[in-house]
């Protein structure tokens, strides 16, 4: 027998679709980025690249790919202007058939100066949403990431897909 206290409790049900309201903000959020970030010449998926490879580095490009959970062409696609730019180069790895990325000096100097912006698009965010909302936000994201990885439909990959560090 139902207690009482269940009985008169409403039955909450999410209305709406959950995977659009997260594309949704997650398109909100990048055209913030985006446009703090634009000044330095790169777009937000660049800096992650710099960042990556500055942080993980040297490393292979299929190390890269796994590290910021996006398919072999997309990295490519986003690999050729940052390696035309010269601020990243490819080298030879460890056996004849293998590659590796590594950000160059121009490749350090320009994630700082993107850098820079980004962290003024973070406080633009928290500005807008408040720093409580940005901080539970933040802590609903980690829960949520890692119940969805448990279930086995994550990467395994706990960490920000943006590959930008609080720095």
């Amino acid at each position: 027998m139902k207690s009482m206290n269940t009985a008169l409790k409403p039955q909450l049900k999410p209305q709406g679709c959950t995977n659009f309201r997260l594309r949704r903000l997650s398109r909100l959020a990048s055209r913030l980025y985006d446009a703090h970030v634009a000044p330095s010449g790169l777009k937000t998926t660049q800096y992650s690249l710099l960042s990556h490879v500055l942080h993980f580095g040297p490393l292979r490009p299929v190390d890269v790919a796994r590290e910021m959970n996006v398919d072999a062409s997309t990295l490519t696609r986003n690999l050729k202007p940052m390696l035309a730019a010269g601020f990243l180069v490819q080298t030879e790895g460890p056996d004849a058939r293998s590659r590796m990325l590594a950000i160059t000096d121009a490749g350090r100097e320009k994630r700082a100066e993107a850098q820079r912006l980004w962290h003024g698009a973070q406080l633009a965010l928290n500005d807008i949403l408040g720093t409580e909302r940005v901080l539970a936000l933040h802590a609903l994201l980690d829960e949520s990431l890692e119940l969805l990885q448990r279930a086995g439909l994550g990467d395994g990959q706990p960490e920000d897909q943006t590959g930008a560090r609080d720095e």
